[in-house]
């Protein structure tokens, strides 16, 4: 009863009215034709339009409300997903009807999203779990914290506070761009160079806007004369055989690049050096450096260098957008101009430092695009939870749906009043839809719950197969190709050959087991192999297999012609070559046979 006429036709009578659709229609302004199709059971466009849903208006606030916990958790459900999540709610909705449930139409979830204003869609990126806003956001009020009661400190000036950071470049690494082409070429690439070499900077800007000049680090083993051919006075190059700094070359940027360029500008104050917790950056030698030169050595938090190092966040991007106009240039035979000074300029810096919040100092500037994520509800004692005894005694004004146990009991102990006082079955009718639009908002949404433990637990078991399952080797060799059958097999014969041998789980005691007497070892039984199945040999002692290959060795010279006599005696060489393995065998070690571990 939610259209005017519905309401209009449940209403009392004024005294002296009479009861027709002329006085009806001039009391509420509804046609008299509309007061007609109601009374005899056409619905209005709303509730026709309702009816047709796929979803009902209660199961798809569910579904909202899941989208958004899942979202608020940091794991935003895709778009294409929602129609499956809308086909369980309804399969659960119909779980006692025969006929078949269809999913809905491909242009569902587009019609959902215009129906709910709360949601809109959005491109996310996948980033590192442990980026995430709900496991740093401790991390940056602490930093927040630490950082204010350094920078507060008089002697610290802005013109020596620093941050240093590494980057990695793409040699010869072309962009996507936009070009004018014929209409009849249908080709979407174009041709060039690719050299996928990377070549690590170390970067370094002042908080004032002032950046040093740089060092770079190629991946060599070896300083190349044809690498530097323009000229670039000051700068620093460097070499490792994976491309990436390592603890020398930081200690030789400390020493070489920042020192020498930041000594005079501090004139005796304090230097901070802000950087990330690589750690190549706090070895022994560099924290004895800093601390001889009165520099303060700050490290951000673990994950955090995207929201709080100021080269990460505007200086970094546009370097390499400026590195791949250039390197577009030169492919186009065009001349080679510097593009640090593009990038590295000072509205760039200072942009950088004032987005991470640092200068000026105001932490709302990173928080603000990091959510808090949400707080864990706690559980309610036994003493907080009231039996419905006490719901009978509270009614509360006005009758919403219920989203609490609470609520739906107190719903419930009103309807039991309206009933029991004899109320207008108007308000009864609408308080008895409340209560429905309330269990089928709690059965749809647990249903989604119901779903997604399914889902874990599936997850868990895969998981849980792949950890137990114990690495044997199955084929050796080099390049050796096995097919999914051949692996079977060999993992079929390798466990019938454990069986054979009688192996048997070796691990340590239990701490329930150590005060227990040792069980008397069971009588070694021969076990026949069983036809078409073929055993390995037990391995011999290790002094009888050194034996056997002095034999070989000794056998492999020249034959050397010995009489019948010489023959008997035994050889010298043979003994001495026992007797020196015997000495460096431990007594007992190779008294039993030991097999050979993979």
């Amino acid at each position: 009863m939610t259209d005017r006429a519905s309401r209009a036709l449940a209403e009392s009578d004024l005294p002296g009215e009479p009861r027709t659709y002329d006085a009806i229609s001039k009391r509420s302004n509804v046609p008299i034709s509309t007061l007609n199709h109601r009374a005899l059971g056409r619905p209005s466009i709303e509730d026709k339009a309702r009816g047709q849903l796929y979803l009902n208006p209660p199961e798809e606030e569910a579904l909202v409300k899941h989208l958004i916990l899942e979202a608020d958790l940091g794991k935003p459900v895709p778009i294409k997903f929602l129609a499956s999540l809308a086909y369980i709610i309804a399969r659960q909705r119909s779980a006692t009807i025969d006929e078949a449930i269809k999913p809905p139409n491909k242009n569902w979830a587009q019609g959902f999203q215009k129906r709910h204003l709360e949601l809109k869609s959005r491109r996310v990126q996948a980033m590192d779990w442990k980026r995430h806003e709900k496991n740093i956001y401790d991390k940056i009020i602490h930093w927040f914290d630490v950082i204010e009661k350094v920078l507060q400190d008089p002697a610290i000036r802005p013109e020596n506070v620093y941050n240093m950071d590494e980057t990695g470049v793409m040699l010869c690494m072309l962009g996507s761009v936009k070009v004018l082409v014929s209409t009849d070429d249908l080709r979407n690439y174009r041709g060039a160079a690719v050299k996928r070499t990377m070549v690590t900077a170390i970067e370094c800007i002042s908080a004032n806007g002032r950046s040093l000049l740089p060092m770079i680090i190629w991946p060599a083993t070896t300083h190349r004369s044809n690498w530097t051919t323009f000229p670039t006075p000051g700068w620093h190059y460097a070499c490792s055989e994976s491309g990436y700094t390592d603890s020398k070359i930081s200690f030789e940027w400390l020493k070489r690049v920042f020192d020498p360029q930041t000594r005079q500008q501090a004139n005796g104050k304090p230097r901070l050096l802000i950087c990330d917790g690589f750690g190549t950056h706090e070895t022994l030698e560099i924290l004895e450096f800093c601390f001889e030169n009165n520099i303060l050595l700050c490290r951000l938090p673990s994950h955090t260098s995207h929201k709080l190092q100021p080269c990460d966040v505007g200086v970094f991007a546009p370097l390499k957008a400026a590195y791949r106009d250039e390197v577009e240039r030169l492919c186009r035979g065009g001349v080679n101009t510097p593009c640090k000074g593009q990038a590295f300029s000072k509205r760039n810096i200072t942009s950088a430092w004032a987005a991470t919040g640092l200068f000026p100092l105001n932490r709302d500037r990173v928080l603000r695009h990091t959510p808090k994520p949400p707080a864990q509800l706690p559980m309610p004692g036994s003493d907080e939870i009231r039996m419905d005894s006490d719901l009978m005694d509270e009614v509360p004004q006005t009758p919403t749906t219920p989203v609490s146990a609470e609520a739906f009991m107190s719903l419930h102990s009103m309807i039991q009043q309206d009933t029991s006082n004899g109320t207008c079955m108007t308000r009864v009718q609408r308080r008895v839809q409340k209560l429905a639009n309330a269990g089928q908002k709690a059965i749809a949404y647990c249903a989604l719950l119901e779903h997604e433990k399914q889902l874990l637990k599936k997850i868990n078991s895969e998981a849980k197969v792949r950890k137990s399952t114990k690495s044997l080797v199955l084929g050796k060799g080099q390049g050796k190709v096995m097919s999914f059958e051949d692996i079977v097999a060999a993992r079929a014969a390798r466990a019938a050959k454990d069986v054979v041998k009688g192996k048997v789980k070796r691990g340590r005691k239990r701490k329930s087991d150590q005060g227990k007497p040792e069980p008397e070892p069971e009588p070694e039984v021969e076990l026949e192999p069983e036809p078409g199945l073929e055993t390995e040999p037990e391995p011999e002692p290790e002094m009888v297999r050194a034996a056997k290959k002095v034999r070989k060795s000794i056998g492999r010279r020249a034959p050397k012609r010995t009489s019948i006599a010489e023959a008997d005696l035994p050889d010298p060489t043979l003994e001495a070559e026992a007797v020196r393995l015997t000495r460096d065998i431990p007594p007992g070690t190779w008294s039993a046979p030991v097999a050979k571990m993979y």
